[in-house]
């Protein structure tokens, strides 16, 4: 299996930052940009894909939460009842689990990358994975734009890279929202006049809760990790808001 990943994923993700650290003036800063977008068009159909189905499900809330009270009751009977709504709206629920994998999976990938290959003091290239129409480089320079070293963790790269989650988090949400979860109630006050919780209630609470957590995780990695996949982290996140725009500004 580590064979298979390797050939699938790691060799040609080596290859296309060698090739283009060689072609862009060797700064493996650019290549990292570079190659960052190209992954992130060429994934570009799925992650599309993620977010309209995102959307279509924000669209149908209400009808769901009409459903969780319907059958409350009933778990059975409510699994079946929004399995057909969602198949009567032509929706797959778990249409963006396949986008968070593939994105995790490139993410450890482009880690491994970068550590193997800004390793210091010794060769770094590996001419075992060099495909034979990849050029040679004896080494790879650390310093990205004259004055970046990603070997080393750089703090105001990771900040930005946790402000730029938040805005891609809110930016969602914001698309998101329904009038029905604008009136979701707390934990305390559903308790208080004695309403049991949906799942959509308990939903929209941890949405709530995301849009912190996650950029103080982005903000917690970005300080412990190297520069050059904070970097990769940063890139990747303006291509989605960027990709966000476009797809939500769109009238469905």
């Amino acid at each position: 299996m580590k064979e298979f990943f390797g050939f699938i994923i790691y060799e040609p993700i080596y290859n296309s930052l060698i090739a283009l650290y060689s072609f862009l003036g060797s700064d493996l800063g650019i290549a990292i940009v570079v190659l960052t977008i190209l992954i992130k068009s060429a994934l570009l159909g799925m992650s599309k894909k993620q977010i309209s189905s995102q959307k279509e499900i924000q669209k149908i809330q209400p009808l769901i939460k009409k459903i969780q009270n319907k059958y409350k009751d009933n778990k059975e009977e409510l699994a079946k009842k929004t399995m057909e709504l969602y198949k009567e709206h032509k929706i797959n629920p778990a249409a963006g689990c396949l986008p968070l994998i593939v994105q995790m999976i490139i993410f450890i990938t482009f880690y491994r990358v970068i550590l193997n290959l800004l390793v210091k003091d010794e060769s770094v290239i590996n001419l075992d994975l060099l495909y034979s129409i990849t050029p040679v480089v004896n080494n790879v320079n650390s310093i990205a734009f004259g004055f970046m070293n990603l070997t080393s963790v750089n703090p105001f790269l990771a900040v930005i890279t946790a402000i730029a989650q938040y805005y891609q988090i809110k930016m969602m949400q914001a698309n998101n929202v329904t009038d029905k979860n604008k009136e979701v109630k707390s934990m305390r006050e559903l308790s208080k006049i004695g309403e049991k919780p949906s799942m959509q209630d308990f939903s929209a609470i941890i949405s709530k809760q995301m849009v912190i957590f996650i950029p103080i995780m982005t903000l917690v990695v970005g300080m412990t990790f190297p520069a050059g996949l904070t970097l990769y982290w940063l890139i990747s996140t303006v291509f989605m808001i960027t990709q966000q725009w476009f797809i939500m500004r769109k009238k469905v």
